[in-house]
This record gives structure tokens, sequence and C-alpha cells, in this order.
């Protein structure tokens, strides 16, 4: 069996979407694009997928009409390395549009709902359950999450 990946559904917005987050997340790019053929239920021509790898992870976007929409309860999560990318893949998905939530979660322009956190996330939660919860008091303190108060807080600081 093949990996699994998600589909993003979109009205019209694929490629846009596609550009996005192939420019936010390293070692991305676009693989395939579908388009819609005659009788199809969306104008002939115009593009049904777009087949991308994101870090490595293959995804698919389809340009399905207004019919569906995201909501919060699914998330993509991007585990990130320092504060610099943090940083950075923040600014890139809350931009144009996109909207901060809260706790390291916020939506791109799109709706789709991302978990920005940092790698050593894991770390933190499964470690002694004292300073685990002080780096959970921390993080829901946060709206863009701030590695070195989440590491102050988790070291007793």
């Amino acid at each position: 069996m093949k990996p699994i990946y998600p589909c993003l559904w979109h009205n019209d917005t694929a490629e846009e979407a596609a550009a996005l987050y192939t420019k936010t997340f390293p070692n991305s790019r676009v693989t395939k694009t579908t388009y819609y053929g005659k009788g199809a239920p969306r104008p002939e021509g115009s593009v049904m997928t777009i087949h991308m790898e994101l870090n490595g992870q293959q995804f698919m976007i389809l340009n399905g009409g207004p019919w569906e929409s995201y909501t919060g309860a699914i998330s993509l999560v991007a585990p990130c390395d320092t504060q610099e990318e943090i940083d950075r893949v923040w600014d890139s998905l809350t931009s144009d549009g996109g909207q901060a939530v809260q706790c390291g979660w916020l939506k791109d322009k799109y709706g789709v709902s991302w978990q920005v956190v940092p790698s050593m996330f894991d770390k933190w939660m499964t470690g002694d359950p004292e300073r685990s919860a002080r780096a959970m008091q921390a993080l829901w303190s946060m709206v863009k999450l701030d590695i070195a108060k989440i590491q102050a807080a988790y070291d007793g600081q």
C-alpha cells in the first residue's frame, strides 16, 4: 500500500495555495497538475488538482468548488527547529488574510488550520509531569509560540 496523503479542497485557489505552501516550506515542489475536461462539473481546461510535496510530504489540492469548507477539527502540524523558522512559517501562513488563533494555531487565508510548533514540543510534553505542566502553562498564554519562553518555563526559570 502506498502512503496516505491529504487532499485539501479549495474552490478555485489551488494554484495560489500551492505557490504559498511550496514557498513556505523547504524541499517543496509541485509534482503534477491536472485539468478538468469536457463535460466536467467545472470549466473545461481549468485546474482540477495540484499534486505537491511539502518538505517531502505528498499533498493534493483539489479545485472542487464552493461546496466544502474547512474547520479547525483537523489541522496540519508544522514542527520547526528554531524560533526563526517558527517566525518565518507563521508570517508566511498568516500573511495576506491569514489569521492567528491561539497556542501556535493559525488559519491561513484559505481557512486551512495549522499548528506551527517547536520540534521539541514532544520532549516537553513527555518529560517530567511538573516540568511539562509549566511548559503547557506558558504555551497557553501565547498566540505564536516562543521557544525560549516555553523552554524557560519547562526548566523552572
